[in-house]
């Protein structure tokens, strides 16, 4: 397993959005599933904030998958989360549970992520927080 992408991970994990930003470039893209690329990690940083006070996420079942020369990896997981404060354009939040998988596509380079996508499905997370 890629030791950038386990330690991101990690730090998601524990809410650590300072160790998450240590595992990027400073000109990192990140391509934010249903949203527009952001460029560098004060935009990353302010995309973090706001998913932290909309959402509280943990990532289990991390399968990482690392391409041969490390300048790429992929991870699946599922996200077992808890939607805390309403999101723009969607649902209202009420504290509903939500489990959906997902999975993330990495560019490395120098021992940073240079490039971080993640997918997921939209209209499952929709249904599942709309039934709750």
């Amino acid at each position: 397993m890629n030791q950038t992408v386990k330690t991101y991970f990690e730090a998601f994990n524990a809410g650590d959005v300072d160790g998450m930003l240590d595992c990027l470039s400073d000109d990192v893209a990140h391509h934010v599933n249903e949203g527009q690329i952001r460029v560098g990690k004060e935009k990353f940083a302010a995309f973090c904030a706001h998913m932290n006070r909309s959402y509280r996420e943990n990532l289990t079942d991390i399968v990482v998958f690392d391409a041969e020369g490390g300048t790429r990896a992929a991870a699946e997981f599922i996200v077992n989360g808890t939607y805390l404060e309403t999101d723009e354009r969607l649902p209202e939040a009420h504290g509903q549970t939500y489990r959906l998988p997902a999975g993330s596509f990495f560019d490395l380079h120098d021992g940073k992520i240079t490039r971080v996508t993640t997918f997921y499905n939209l209209a499952d997370w929709t249904k599942q927080v709309s039934n709750g």
